[in-house]
């Protein structure tokens, strides 16, 4: 047994570019150094290259991960496939069939389904998730009650935060400017969907207003789809420089930039850059929804284009979107499967330079919390340790026997089990 108020992890993997500490120095073509950690009442005491004066936990070359952060998620609509299955699988059943089962969603059936997906986020070793929740009318009174009660229950072990969910014209009426109030009131982030339609710049105008008005950050869902004119991220851009919005904006999906002109996307990149917007990947629902025709062949990836975002100097991020619902009839709310995902869709190995920063540091920075998404001296020991020592060997595996460490101790990860949505 080891005293888990004071020892050693040694030779473990890490990337270095989820530490501080700039003395360490990649010994693989991965970017992972070898390093010893120190945990002392539950935070990182020390890190040091590996020694072999220090006694310890010999991880022989495992991989240590810092805890993942989800930055988009959609919990209030997860796990309802069985009940309201997508059958056509296309992006407008999907709508149509959330809307039919929306009924149900009283405070138990939410709390229900939200739990179990905090079960699981928890059990696979993510540590902060923000959540869109859709907010029309009398649901955004249901839905923010039951998150205000997860928060409260969980606060301890997952952080959480809440997006509103309204197509964006909803906030030219007396109750968007109520929906403004209440995220506002419960320290929330402003979000809306974005279409292409006549006013679309009107809706923007007003939405950055009341975000304004309120101190809020904003996110966005924009260009989902496969439309060559869909150009709802560049409105974005050109109305946070027109109105000088400086708090965050997180911009979700963006998939039609991937088929567009070479100098439309450029265009658009370079606003994106001085409006100083983020980008968050959904590459698993995307893969699942765009370009899905009847008996034809999918063509495109349905993803964004994310190394130009990054070689432009733009914070790219990638999330778990949707879960066993109409949206994406899979998933398990496992951010290594996404990560992991993430590097086969959109070709991120070789290298994989920082990537793995897209799932930690990245969204941990946006969402405005300092001590997760890193590995660093002082900060809590919220671990992830793999029995793969490097990514070719993480990606190759589920690795559903990894190890979760929370303020410095060994938790039990057990997966809920699917008899709990009964």
């Amino acid at each position: 047994m080891i005293n888990q108020n004071n020892y050693w992890l040694k030779n473990a993997h890490i990337p270095t570019c989820l530490i501080t500490d700039n003395r360490f120095i990649p010994d693989t073509k991965e970017n992972l150094c070898l390093a010893d950690l120190q945990i002392q009442e539950g935070k990182i005491s020390q890190i040091i290259s590996a020694s072999h004066d220090t006694i310890g936990i010999d991880l022989q070359k495992r991989i240590i991960l810092p805890c993942f952060v989800d930055i988009h998620t959609h919990l209030d609509k997860g796990h309802i496939f069985e009940r309201s299955p997508n059958l056509q699988g296309d992006f407008k059943t999907a709508l149509e069939t959330v809307k039919k089962d929306a009924i149900f969603w009283d405070e138990e059936d939410l709390y229900k389904r939200m739990e179990f997906a905090l079960k699981c986020s928890y059990a696979y070793g993510t540590i902060a998730i923000r959540t869109h929740l859709d907010c029309h009318e009398n649901q955004a009174d249901i839905s923010l009650k039951v998150w205000q009660k997860l928060q409260k229950a969980w606060q301890n072990k997952i952080t959480l935060q809440a997006v509103s969910l309204v197509s964006l014209d909803y906030f030219l009426t007396e109750n968007g400017v109520k929906l403004a109030d209440k995220i506002a009131e419960i320290g929330g982030i402003l979000g809306g969907v974005a279409y292409t339609n006549p006013d679309l710049e009107n809706q923007l105008e007003k939405v950055f207003q009341l975000a304004k008005e309120r101190n809020l950050d904003l996110d966005f869902h924009c260009d989902e789809n496969g439309e060559i004119d869909s150009i709802c991220l560049q409105k974005i851009a050109e109305t946070a420089l027109k109105m000088n919005f400086t708090n965050n904006i997180l911009c979700g999906h963006c998939c039609s930039l991937s088929i567009q002109p070479k100098e439309i996307v450029v265009k658009i990149i370079n606003l994106v850059k001085e409006a100083n917007i983020s980008i968050v990947s959904l590459p698993m629902c995307n893969l699942y929804l765009q370009d899905r025709q009847e008996n034809i062949t999918p063509f495109w990836r349905g993803v964004t284009r994310v190394k130009e975002f990054k070689k432009a100097g733009i914070k790219v991020t990638f999330a778990s979107d949707n879960c066993r619902d109409p949206f994406f009839g899979f998933g398990d709310h496992d951010m290594l499967e996404v990560f992991n995902q993430s590097v086969k869709i959109v070709h991120l190995d070789t290298p994989y330079s920082d990537w793995i920063t897209s799932v930690t540091k990245i969204p941990a920075d946006l969402m405005k919390l300092p001590d997760l998404g890193q590995i660093r001296v002082n900060s809590p020991a919220n671990l992830v340790v793999f029995k793969a020592r490097y990514f070719s060997e993480l990606f190759s595996r589920n690795q559903s026997d990894r190890l979760i460490i929370r303020d410095g101790k060994i938790i039990k990860n057990q997966l809920p089990n699917y008899q709990e949505l009964d």
